[in-house]
């Protein structure tokens, strides 16, 4: 079931259970049997000592019209306003299973201001972590795409919103649209039908783009004609794996979406914290710094540290 909004009332519908559009089919590529993951990513990642450290964090004093981000590592930020606190695919999980997380968070769960709305783009374990979704659940709204509510709606939230694409959610000032993206969303191997995307999030003309877990697909051209994105939070990681099908975007063809979205300010996510394919923790960063080089636009990329958030001031026109 999806939950839309009408003059702040929850009507609830009946979804199907299909796989939405953009759903990438899995199957595995060329020469997968050469490789192996447990041996080359998984077992050397148990010794591997965990890195960075959590931070006892200074939250700015806003103004109104400015933001702040502060990213907690992976695909989690916190997004502040002067009145409102968004989180995004809050995780601070120390093991996704088996797989170990290999950086601290940037800040602690305690150290959170409050939480006015959450936001989860899609149900796989890194994106939505149930123990840290209970830990910062205090009554509020929760947003995720079709088909999701389900796995989070005993967690502490309320209401919970499922959104399908282009549906938006209002929260005082900020506006909430989920986005596609090119991806997939089962939780497990046979709920294929849950929905997945990205989020514009808009706040006194000032507009964020989380685009949660994606690959390179041609809709970033529509996400960028449709809103005048200021930041972008685009994943860059975890793109040497062993499917034949593209699921996530590799550094060069994020560089390729945030010019297509037109944005004004890329801020890469999705790398160094879970170690969750072939490619080295530090090579991302390096592959996305060479490629705006050699495009030149190294000076609109900002690679944040976890746990330091960053003002950005209301631009001047």
């Amino acid at each position: 079931m999806s939950l839309l909004t009408k003059n702040g009332v929850g009507l609830w519908r009946v979804g199907k259970r299909q796989r939405p559009a953009g759903h990438v089919k899995l199957k595995l590529g060329k020469g997968w049997s050469r490789r192996n993951f447990l041996a080359e990513v998984l077992l050397p990642s148990l010794f591997h000592p965990r890195l960075g450290r959590t931070q006892t964090p200074e939250f700015p004093r806003l103004k109104a019209g400015e933001l702040a981000i502060t990213w907690i590592g992976h695909a989690s930020f916190l997004i502040q306003t002067h009145r409102q606190n968004l989180l995004i695919d809050p995780n601070w999980a120390r093991w996704l299973k088996i797989v170990k997380r290999l950086r601290h968070p940037g800040i602690s769960i305690g150290d959170l201001p409050p939480i006015d709305l959450v936001l989860v783009s899609h149900a796989h374990f890194d994106h939505l972590d149930r123990r840290s979704l209970r830990a910062v659940a205090d009554g509020q709204p929760i947003i995720v795409p079709e088909n999701v509510g389900g796995l989070v709606k005993r967690l502490g939230f309320k209401p919970v919103v499922e959104l399908t694409r282009w549906e938006t959610f209002s929260l005082g000032e900020i506006r909430v649209t989920l986005t596609p993206v090119q991806h997939w969303g089962a939780r497990v191997l046979h709920d294929s039908h849950r929905g997945f995307g990205g989020f514009l999030i808009e706040h006194r003309g000032r507009v964020i783009f989380h685009a949660g877990d994606t690959a390179y697909f041609s809709g970033f051209c529509e996400i960028g004609e449709r809103a005048e994105i200021e930041i972008a939070l685009l994943p860059i990681g975890a793109y040497d794996n062993f499917s034949q099908c593209n699921v996530h975007m590799n550094p060069e063809e994020a560089i390729r979406a945030f010019l297509e979205l037109r944005a004004k300010k890329l801020i890469p996510m999705h790398y160094g914290t879970f170690r969750l394919s072939y490619e080295p923790l530090h090579e991302p960063p390096l592959r996305l710094f060479r490629e705006a080089i050699a495009r030149g636009i190294s000076s609109r990329i900002l690679i944040l540290k976890e746990g330091i958030p960053v003002c950005f001031p209301v631009p001047f026109h």
